[in-house]
C-alpha cells in the first residue's frame, strides 16, 4: 500500500481504500481513495505493508504511527495461508513538518526514475507561522524559561531513547509475526471450535496473544466492516515452517548447517519417500509481558510472566494434527532483587496472601484447557528450592482433580551434560502423554481433540523448559506420524528429519529467550554452555555490580516500551533512570580502564599464595570453566584463574559472591597429555564459543580434563585466538622441560566425565586474610 504525507495527515491508500491519520491529534479515519484530491500537496513517501498501530512514548509528547516497512515470508500453513515476519518498521511522528527519511521502497507509479521522495512544499501561511514561532521562541528564552527548555530537551532525549528501544524490539529480535488469512493467535483446536463464526479474523483472535490490540484500538472501535481490511493482528513469539522427507536411506553424516539455515532438501521431486509439513508456533501472552528481572511470578489478575503457548503442527495430505503446551512463571508472588548477577529469588507475599491469585491463574487455565499437567523443573535444593516449595504448597491447597503435579529436578538428573536423561521424564509420563491425545482434523472435520496440556516451567521458563517441551513434543510427533503411516512402527525419526526438528526447537528457545532475557540469549542448557554477563571476568565487586546495573537500565527502557504498547502506565521514574544511566556509563568506562590492572593484581596475589618458592611464574589468565560436571550444576560457568609455572599449572576456582578463590588444583605439566581447541560441545545448533580442553593424567590414569573458555567482553568474538595463545604457552613451557604436548583443533565432544577434585589441589578456608589458607595442600 502507498503512504502519502500531506499538510495535516499521513494517508495510507490501497485500491479504493484509504486510511487518514491526523498529524494534529493522531486520530484515524476511513475515507474513500478519491479524497486524496482534497489533501494539501500529498507526497508519496513509498510503500508499506500494513499498520501496527499508534504509540505515545510520553504524555507530553506527540503520538507515533507504527507501520510495517518490510516483511519476510516464513512459509505457508495448511490451506495455503502465508505467514510473515515483521523485519523492519517505519515510525512516523505525527507532528514533524518535513518528511522523514523512512527508507521505504518507492512505488513505481509516483517515483518513476526518482531515488528519493521530494520534499513537501509548505503553504505561504505555514511559512509565516513557522517564522513567527521561531522568532517567538528565540525572544522568550530568558532566564525563567531556561528551565522549561531544559525539561523539554530531557523529554526529547528520553523519547529518543525509548524510540530506539522500540525499533530494536521490532527489528533486532524479529519476533513479531502475522498472517492476513490465518489466525496465528488460536490453535487448530480452538479454530475448529469456532470455524462457523462469520466474524472477520481480528474479531476471532485470542485476546491473550493479540499484541497490538491496544495500539490499534482506534480502528477496532470504528465498528464498520470497512475497517476490517486495516486491522492486522500481530503476535510476538516464534514461527518456523519446514517440509520434511522421511528417508531412511540418507547418509547419517553431519552436514554443515546453522540454526538459521537448516539443511535444504533436494530440489528434485521425491515421490518415493513420504513428506510432511511441520510448523512450530509460539504465542507470547501480552498480559504481564516484560523482561526477566522486571516481570516474575503472578499478578493480581492471575496472569504470569513469560507465558507462552507453543503449538506443534503436523500436516500430511489432508490431515492436520496439532499439539500444544504452555510455559509460564511459577504463579506465586516472587522476585529477584538487586544488581548482582543472578540475584537470589525471594517470596514477596505469604502463602495465605497468594492463594486467591494462584487460584485465579489455574481456574482460567482449566477453563481454557480443561486439564493441566504441571512439569516443574526447578531445583529441589539450593537457591531455587524456596520457589519450588511454595509452588507445591499452593498446588496442594488448590486441591483440584484436573491438576496433576510432576516435579523433575532437571539439573540433578542431567548433571554433566547427560541430556539423554530427559527421557527418564518422558518415559515416566508416557501414559499421560498418550491419554492427553492431540487435535486431529481433516476436510470432514474434527477427528480427535487434545484433552489437557502440559504446563512446563523452570525459573525463567527458558532453557530447561524448552529442552523438556521439545522432548515431549517429539514423543507426540512420532506417535502421530506412525498413526498416519508416515513412519514405520518400530523406527525412530530419520537422521535428517531429526536434525531439522531439533534446530526448529533450538530456534524457538532462542527466540523466546531474547524476548524475555534480552539479546544475550542462550540456546538451552545443553545447546549452549551459557554466557555469564558478569562473572565471566575477574574483577572486584564494584565493577561486577556496575556492569550488571547497566544491563538492568536497558531492561527498564524495554519494559517501559512493552508497557506503553499494552496501554499500561509506566510506574518507574524513567527520568531518574536516564540520569543514573549516564552516571553509571561514565563509571563503567572508568572501571574498564582499570580492568587489566585489577586482573593483574588478582593474579599476582594468588601467584604468591599458590606457587611454592621453587617454581617460577610464567603467566596467568582469567578464564571460565564451562565443564558442566561441576559440583554446583545450577551455575554452569565458573570463574577460574589459570596460573602457569615452569613445571605445573594451577586451576583456581573463584567465588564471585565472596570475591575469593575457595578451591584449586595443581597439575604437573608432565601429566598434561594433550590440548584440544574447538567449538563448545552442543546438543544441536551452532556453537557460540570456542573452548580449550586440557587432558591430564591422575595417578597414572587418563580421562581427566578441564574445559575452559576465554572471558570475552565483546560478544562478537568467540575467544579462539586467546585460547590458542594460552595453549602455545603451555606447549612451550612443557617443551622447555624436554617434553611435548600436542595441540589439536577439533569439535569438542559432549562427555560426562570432568575434573576430579581428588586430584592434587586444595580447599581455601575463609579467614581475615584476602586469600585464605590451604586446608589440605598438595602433598
Amino acid at each position: 500500500m502507498e503512504l502519502f504525507q500531506a499538510k495535516d495527515h499521513y494517508i495510507l491508500q490501497q485500491d479504493e481504500r484509504a486510511l487518514w491519520c491526523s498529524r494534529r491529534d493522531g486520530s484515524l479515519h476511513l475515507r474513500p481513495a478519491t479524497d486524496l484530491l482534497l489533501a494539501w500537496n500529498p507526497i508519496c513517501l513509498g510503500l508499506v505493508e500494513g499498520v501496527i498501530g499508534k504509540i505515545q512514548l510520553h504524555s507530553d509528547l506527540p503520538w507515533w504511527l507504527i507501520l510495517i516497512r518490510q516483511k519476510a515470508l516464513v512459509g505457508k500453513l495448511p490451506g495455503d495461508h502465508e505467514v510473515c515476519k515483521v523485519t523492519k518498521i517505519a515510525v512516523l511522528s505525527l507532528s514533524e513538518m518535513e518528511p522523514q527519511d523512512l527508507e521505504l521502497e518507492l512505488c513505481k507509479k509516483h517515483h518513476f526514475g526518482i531515488n528519493k521522495p521530494e520534499k513537501i512544499i509548505p503553504s505561504p501561511d505555514d511559512s509565516k507561522f513557522l517564522l513567527k514561532t521561531f522568532t517567538h521562541i528565540k525572544s522568550n528564552v530568558s532566564a525563567p524559561n531556561k528551565k522549561k527548555v531544559k525539561e523539554s530537551k530531557e523529554k526529547e532525549k528520553l523519547e529518543r531513547r525509548l524510540l530506539e528501544e522500540l525499533l530494536k524490539m521490532f527489528m533486532d529480535s524479529e519476533s513479531f509475526y502475522y498472517s492476513l488469512t490465518y489466525d496465528l493467535t488460536n490453535s487448530v483446536q480452538r479454530q475448529s471450535a469456532g470455524e462457523k463464526d462469520p466474524c472477520p479474523l481480528w474479531q476471532k483472535v485470542d485476546d491473550r496473544f493479540f499484541w497490538n490490540k491496544y495500539m490499534i484500538q482506534d480502528l477496532t472501535e470504528i465498528g464498520t466492516p470497512d475497517v476490517d481490511f486495516w486491522i492486522i493482528p500481530i503476535i510476538q513469539g516464534f514461527v518456523q515452517i519446514e517440509e520434511l522427507v522421511v528417508n531412511y536411506n540418507e547418509s547419517s553424516d553431519d552436514e554443515k548447517s546453522s540454526p538459521e539455515t537448516p539443511p535444504q532438501e533436494s530440489t528434485c521431486v521425491d515421490d518415493i519417500h513420504p513428506r510432511f509439513l511441520v510448523a512450530l508456533i509460539s504465542r507470547r501472552s501480552r498480559h504481564r509481558a516484560g523482561m526477566r528481572y522486571k516481570r516474575r511470578g503472578v499478578d493480581k489478575n492471575g496472569n504470569v510472566a513469560n507465558y507462552v503457548e507453543t503449538e506443534q503442527l503436523i500436516h500430511v495430505h489432508n490431515h492436520t494434527l496439532s499439539f500444544i503446551q504452555t510455559r509460564g512463571s511459577v504463579p506465586v508472588f516472587w522476585s529477584q532483587v538487586g544488581y548482582r548477577y543472578n540475584p537470589r529469588p525471594r517470596l514477596d507475599r505469604s502463602e495465605k496472601d497468594t492463594v486467591a491469585y494462584f487460584c485465579a491463574h489455574f481456574e482460567e487455565q482449566l477453563k481454557i484447557y480443561k486439564k493441566q499437567v504441571i512439569i516443574n523443573l526447578v531445583d529441589q535444593a539450593g537457591r531455587e528450592k524456596i520457589i519450588g516449595d511454595a509452588y507445591l504448597k499452593q498446588v496442594l491447597l488448590f486441591n483440584n482433580s484436573h491438576l496433576t503435579y510432576v516435579s523433575f529436578d532437571f539439573h540433578e538428573h542431567c548433571r554433566g551434560m547427560k541430556f539423554e536423561n530427559v527421557q527418564t521424564l518422558t518415559d515416566a509420563i508416557y501414559d499421560i502423554i498418550l491419554d492427553m491425545k492431540w487435535c486431529w482434523v481433516d476436510q470432514a472435520g474434527v477427528i480427535c481433540k487434545q484433552e489437557g496440556i502440559f504446563r512446563v516451567n523452570c525459573m525463567d521458563c527458558l532453557d530447561r523448559t524448552n529442552v523438556v517441551q521439545a522432548a515431549i513434543a517429539r514423543v507426540v510427533m512420532e506417535q502421530q506420524l506412525k498413526k498416519l503411516g508416515v513412519m514405520p512402527p518400530e523406527q525412530p525419526l530419520p537422521v535428517k528429519c531429526n536434525r531439522i526438528y531439533q534446530i526448529m526447537w533450538a530456534n524457538n528457545g532462542d527466540s523466546i529467550s531474547r524476548q524475555y532475557a534480552g539479546t544475550a540469549a542462550l540456546k538451552g542448557d545443553f545447546t549452549r554452555t551459557g554466557e555469564r554477563k558478569l562473572a565471566g571476568v575477574m574483577k572486584d565487586g564494584v565493577n561486577s555490580a556496575n556492569r550488571y546495573y547497566l544491563n538492568r537500565f536497558k531492561d527498564a527502557y524495554r519494559q517501559a516500551v512493552i508497557d506503553l504498547m499494552q496501554g499500561i502506565p509506566v510506574t518507574e521514574d524513567l527520568y531518574s533512570i536516564f540520569t543514573k544511566e549516564k552516571e553509571h556509563e561514565a563509571l563503567h568506562k572508568e572501571n574498564q580502564r582499570s580492568h587489566q590492572e585489577l586482573i593483574s593484581q588478582l593474579l599476582q596475589s594468588y601467584m604468591k599464595l599458590l606457587l611454592p618458592d621453587n617454581e617460577k611464574f610464567h603467566g596467568g589468565w582469567a578464564l571460565i570453566d564451562c565443564d558442566p560436571s561441576l559440583i554446583d550444576a545450577t551455575h554452569r560457568d565458573v570463574d577460574v584463574l589459570l596460573l602457569l609455572s615452569n613445571s605445573a599449572y594451577y586451576v583456581a576456582y573463584y567465588d564471585d559472591e565472596v570475591d575469593k578463590v575457595n578451591q584449586y588444583q595443581r597439575l604437573s605439566l608432565e601429566d598434561l597429555e594433550k590440548i584440544e581447541i574447538g567449538p563448545e560441545p552442543t546438543l544441536f545448533g551452532k556453537a557460540k564459543f570456542s573452548c580449550m580442553r586440557l587432558h591430564y593424567r591422575y595417578k597414572e590414569a587418563s580421562g581427566y580434563f578441564h574445559t575452559l573458555r576465554a572471558a570475552m567482553r565483546n560478544p562478537e568474538e568467540d575467544g579462539k585466538d586467546t585460547l590458542q595463545c594460552i595453549a602455545e604457552m603451555l606447549q612451550i613451557t612443557k617443551q622447555a622441560m624436554g617434553l611435548d604436548v600436542p595441540i589439536i583443533e577439533k569439535k569438542l565432544e559432549s562427555v560426562s566425565t570432568g575434573w576430579f577434585f581428588g586430584a592434587p589441589g586444595g580447599l581455601l578456608e575463609k579467614d581475615d586474610s584476602t586469600c585464605g589458607r590451604c586446608l589440605w595442600p598438595d602433598g
